[in-house]
């Protein structure tokens, strides 16, 4: 099971991202190598907050309909939100978001070792990171 983030969406959907090549070619091994693929509901809207900023409404419907019929979509519990916040708050740290503490309980529930992203808080987390 792979957790899919918010840099790697947008990383595969931006020509002009520094990792798009890199994500695209991690795409398509997960994508053949019939790899479960997972993200939560946070993972969506931030990243459906970045497409619309940065590319437009365009990305967000190719996002829709060619990415995420593609993966599984957990929705976030209170339980997971409030574990994710305390986390946050905890880590007192000031580029360290929400989302990303949130996606760690996320992934830690589901027992998910492996995440696609460019963010360095998931290996700093512990986390094998694709691409390596």
């Amino acid at each position: 099971m792979v957790f899919i983030d918010t840099s790697a969406f947008h990383a595969v959907l931006d020509a002009d991202d520094q990792y798009h090549e890199a994500a695209r070619a991690t795409w398509t091994e997960l994508i053949i190598g019939h790899r479960q693929l997972v993200t939560s509901n946070y993972i969506i809207l931030e990243t459906c907050a970045l497409l619309q900023r940065r590319l437009g409404t365009g990305a967000i419907r190719t996002f829709r309909d060619d990415i995420l019929p593609a993966v599984d979509v957990d929705w976030v519990t209170a339980r997971q939100h409030e574990n994710g916040f305390t986390a946050m708050v905890s880590a007192s740290r000031r580029k360290l978001s929400l989302v990303d503490c949130v996606s760690f309980v996320v992934m830690r529930d589901r027992r998910a070792r492996e995440a696609f992203t460019f963010d360095a808080h998931f290996r700093e987390e512990g986390f094998d990171c694709k691409p390596r």
